[in-house]
């Protein structure tokens, strides 16, 4: 099954390659390495990759590409089948299916369900019971994976399939479809991550579900259970067909063209790669002035060249070069140490800027003195070269003038300088271990960390006043009427008593302060709510 699959793929860039049909003698030979192929025996050969890829159709006796699913099929003529599975984890190879949930949209609306846990014959982590509220007594029973797809097949007939995040469902709907057929999915799939973000670009921040049913106000919320998601993404993909329908949008194939990711643009240069021959060798890639970009090698100069063009991103040295080349320049070695070899010398050579590899000399700096200081300079001198310029600042930085002629007698006084540095951070952190500092109310616990003394003398932090003398409960900590006892104190011997002033009878009453909103700090009241009871009290 994995040659036929893979029998598809090398077809379809054979097919790509010609920019048109080929024909079923000349595919045989390229597939399966025959040097003669009739007709009929190509045909047959080639029957059941053809019949078994909906990327490929036949065309008399020719191999050709076939037309995208649903380009005759109208949007309001379609029927959908919007699915949602729970899984125990996120990789179709070592994880499982726990629950399967659709809905099937006709004439844009809901008209059936379809609902069913799975066995997965693995227990659930933690983290996937809380997250979805399955538990292993549920699913003990339930149909195993094989019996549920089948009845999902069943029920989704020849149905667009429609998913959140598509790539992630299939890819399980697949493996297991490929266990019970020998053959993926065929029928056409619309994502509504990929179409929300077209459609709604700028008037949503995310086009996660949860985000996009509150932007529409579905009557179903998203739980993380397969069939409420499922009837989520239903009336989602219903509200999304009308947008796609505002822009043009007429049959299935359109809203398919509209969900499917950007590709990359250096997609439209894998042509620049047909062509190379399966065989070990070094490459080059040349912009239009022929300045060679970047060097490599490879084991398969064919299979390492289209990689760079259907793969995700390379590292940015590399995507910018694959920006700029206008061609591709292979040479064909013996083996693969001779490939190594010929691409350790040519990036020697040519000294490329996308290899990462390659030597730079003209970034090299070197330490000299400049007036009472040292500075990393392009100069060459005595002391250097040094690759990394961050390097040579920091050195800079920490030598002085006097000692560029012998850098080795900076190392007592750097010695003595990093034990100061230690001692001054362990000098800091001796109240933040004590848990409480020396001046009064240094033991106030911090607002909204609870659990965590860290004290206001190791934070050096000013508390704001509804703070002071308050902790998350309301109780005022003994620490913090300290505090307030004091400055009291010093406002009654600072501030004269104004016995005879027009506001001292308007002072508090006892315990209370001036708003009368509970007890001062300081005073009798305040102290005997603060103590904690005794035992045997």
């Amino acid at each position: 099954m994995q040659l036929r699959l893979d029998a598809a793929d090398r077809l379809v860039e054979l097919v790509e390659e010609r920019r048109g049909p080929v024909v079923a003698e000349e595919a045989a030979r390229r597939l399966f390495a025959l040097r003669q192929a009739p007709v009929a025996l190509a045909r047959t050969l080639l029957a059941e990759v053809v019949e078994g890829d909906a990327r490929l159709a036949w065309s008399g006796d020719a191999v050709g590409l076939a037309r995208p699913l649903g380009a005759d099929l109208l949007l309001e003529d379609a029927t959908y089948v919007v699915v949602d599975l729970e899984t125990t984890g996120l990789r179709p190879g070592s994880s499982q299916i726990c629950e399967i949930g659709a809905a099937k949209v006709r004439g844009f609306e809901i008209v059936d369900l379809f609902e069913t846990l799975v066995d997965p014959h693995v227990p659930l982590a933690a983290s996937i019971s809380v997250l979805t509220g399955l538990t292993d007594r549920q699913l003990r029973g339930a149909p195993p994976a094989a019996a549920a797809v089948r009845d999902f097949l069943a029920f989704a007939g020849d149905a667009v399939l429609v998913a959140h995040n598509a790539r992630f469902d299939l890819a399980f709907l697949d493996r297991e479809t490929e266990r019970l057929t020998g053959a993926r999915l065929a029928a056409a799939v619309v994502d509504t991550v990929p179409l929300a973000r077209r459609l709604l670009a700028g008037r949503v921040p995310r086009a996660s579900l949860s985000q996009l049913s509150y932007f529409f106000g579905t009557s179903v919320q998203p739980c993380h259970r397969a069939l409420p998601d499922a009837q989520a993404t239903a009336e989602v993909l219903l509200a999304l067909i009308g947008l796609a329908q505002e822009r043009g949008a007429r049959t299935v194939a359109d809203l398919v063209a509209l969900s499917a990711t950007r590709t990359r643009r250096v997609f439209d240069k894998r042509q620049l790669a047909f062509g190379a021959p399966p065989r070990p060798g070094v490459y080059l890639f040349r912009d239009r002035n022929e300045q060679v970009l970047y060097v490599g090698r490879a084991r398969d100069l064919r299979a390492r060249l289209r990689s760079y063009f259907r793969s995700e991103r390379q590292r940015p040295q590399v995507e910018a070069a694959l920006g700029a080349v206008e061609r591709i320049e292979w040479r064909v070695l013996g083996s693969e140490l001779e490939a190594a070899l010929e691409e350790l010398r040519l990036i020697r050579e040519l000294r490329p800027p996308a290899n990462a590899r390659v030597a730079r000399p003209d970034r090299y700096v070197w330490l000299r003195k400049r007036g009472d200081g040292v500075v990393a300079s392009a100069q060459p001198t005595a002391l250097g070269p040094i690759r990394s310029r961050r390097r040579a600042q920091l050195a800079a930085r920490a030598l002085h003038a006097d000692e560029l002629g012998r850098p080795a007698l900076a190392l007592p006084r750097l010695r003595g300088r990093l034990a100061e540095l230690a001692e001054a951070g362990r000098r800091r952190a001796l109240p933040r271990r004590a848990g409480r500092g020396a001046r009064p109310g240094a033991g106030v616990l911090r607002r909204g960390r609870p659990g965590r003394r860290r004290t206001d003398a190791a934070i050096g932090r000013r508390r704001a006043p509804r703070d002071r003398g308050r902790s998350r409960g309301g109780e005022t900590c003994p620490g913090a009427w300290h505090r307030f006892r004091s400055r009291r104190a010093v406002l009654d011997r600072n501030v004269p008593a104004q016995a005879a002033g027009g506001d001292s009878d308007r002072t508090a009453p006892k315990g209370r302060d001036s708003s009368g909103h509970g007890a001062v700090p300081g005073t009798a009241s305040e102290e005997k709510r603060c103590q904690a009871p005794r035992s045997g009290a």
